[in-house]
């Protein structure tokens, strides 16, 4: 059974009949609809086609929401537009059509952010230029790196600080639809600080989801620890992060947030480029093979696809290969993984209950670990050790099993709310014996609380025979 699992981006490329079923049956455990890029009609529709897809695969598959934020883009270009070096090439605010001289931002206080000697970066760091002077609402800076420059690409500006809002209106537009349409987490762009981070939260109001705060500015990356601690998973968006700080720096700033992450028990993505070759391409480089496998050995919950699904030429092979190498690094274990959290607090039972069933499955050669829970906290604080066997998560609540998809090694299921504690562990013996997670004769261990169906409870322990 694949521990680490896998969010594809849903796009154009899945639109076709039939491939939201192929992605579900190669692997697909999270579902990423990207508010950037798709108009409202399209995020509707592809969010039917992934409940569909799940239900008839009977599976519990993640939708996460992921918000645009605050990207800063140039405005229209001239067709052809060629950016030379050495030229003059100014930015301002409002609204033109651009040229090789010029060309508009969508951040009307950018010449009031900027000074001279600080270093613009379009379209992801292919083209750099030098501020040699602002006047007015005018930035003029001088072509260090030219190249191609087409409409809307986006804008950097390592270093600096921008005067934006990190939740813009549509943000908040597409988050209240997201919460209205029950979508499972959402993820926030462009996320400086915590700060950001809790007044998304607070935009949520009365139904909140899960957040995933995506690491991808400067700021962030020297607030790491607060962001984890406010944010209920984190994504290693490594593309903006490439451009914001430089692409040496990146491993390292991904090796500490996923270490920020296991020392606090919350879900780490990995994303951006991973098989990127295989937008067109039927098989991925080695480097692209052994990023992924790096991501498993370092043992993070998931690996996310995104233009290699969204709009590649064969989804499902993408999400297949992506399985293959994550399954055999897997088992060839998973290398040098930072220390498990311990318990928060002496007196924080559940998450000793947690711990301890975690070092039983080493001490008595278990199966698997079952979680019986009502608001998914305990199967990710089992999971936050990494036990060597599956997590079977048992849930009455649809929506907890399709949260606890994205945590790594844990399998959801949805089964009626016990009665008894006889009738908890009779189920999850029943759910172990038919999911393959053990086999007759095998011993499991089940983590419940003596309240039952009470969520904060958990305060037992029961090892079972199959």
């Amino acid at each position: 059974m694949r521990r680490t699992k896998i969010i594809a981006t849903i796009g154009p490329a899945c639109d076709e009949q039939g491939v939201m079923d192929t992605l579900l049956e190669a692997g697909v455990d999270v579902a990423r609809l990207n508010a950037s890029h798709s108009p409202r009609e399209d995020l509707v529709r592809r969010l039917g086609m992934v409940r569909d897809a799940a239900a008839r695969a009977g599976r519990h598959i993640a939708v996460m929401l992921d918000l645009g934020g605050p990207k800063l883009r140039v405005g229209e270009m001239m067709l052809g537009t060629t950016l030379v070096e050495g030229t003059t090439f100014e930015i301002v605010a409002g609204e033109l059509v651009g040229d090789g001289s010029r060309a508009s931002v969508n951040h009307p206080g950018f010449a009031g952010d900027v000074a001279a000697g600080d270093r613009v970066l379009l379209d992801d760091g292919r083209i750099s230029l030098l501020v040699t002077q602002v006047a007015g609402d005018r930035v003029v800076t001088v072509v260090e790196v030219g190249g191609p420059l087409t409409g809307h690409k986006g804008v950097n500006v390592p270093g600096v600080r921008l005067s934006i809002d990190a939740i813009t209106t549509k943000d908040l537009d597409d988050l209240a639809w997201a919460l209205s349409v029950g979508v499972d987490m959402v993820a926030q762009s462009f996320v400086r600080d915590a700060d950001d981070v809790l007044r998304l939260r607070e935009a949520m109001g009365a139904t909140p989801v899960p957040i995933v705060a995506k690491i991808e500015k400067h700021e962030a990356a020297g607030a790491i620890e607060a962001i984890v601690a406010a944010a209920d998973a984190v994504m290693v968006a490594r593309g903006d992060l490439g451009v914001e700080t430089s692409p040496e720096e990146v491993p390292v700033v991904q090796r500490a947030i996923i270490a920020a992450c296991r020392a606090a028990g919350r879900p780490v993505i990995v994303a951006t480029q991973m098989l990127e070759s295989m937008i067109h391409a039927m098989r991925p480089t080695r480097a692209e093979a052994s990023d992924v496998a790096n991501a498993v050995f370092e043992s993070v919950d998931a690996v996310m696809l995104s233009a290699e699904t969204a709009v590649g030429d064969h989804p499902s092979i993408v999400v297949e290969t992506m399985g293959r190498i994550c399954v055999t690094a897997e088992e060839y274990g998973v290398g040098d993984v930072p220390a498990a959290p311990l318990a928060a607090a002496r007196d924080d039972i559940a998450r000793a209950v947690s711990a301890a069933a975690a070092g039983l499955a080493r001490e008595l050669d278990l199966a698997a670990i079952i979680t019986a829970t009502e608001s998914g906290a305990t199967p990710m604080a089992v999971a936050a050790h990494r036990p060597s066997v599956p997590i079977v998560a048992i849930t009455p609540d649809d929506a907890i099993a399709r949260r606890l998809a994205l945590v790594r090694g844990v399998y959801p299921h949805v089964v009626p709310a016990a009665r008894t504690l006889e009738d908890m562990a009779a189920a999850a013996v029943e759910v172990a014996r038919a999911t393959g997670a053990a086999r007759p004769g095998d011993l499991v261990a089940l983590t419940a609380g003596v309240a039952l169906n009470v969520t904060g409870t958990t305060d037992l322990i029961r090892v079972l025979r199959v």
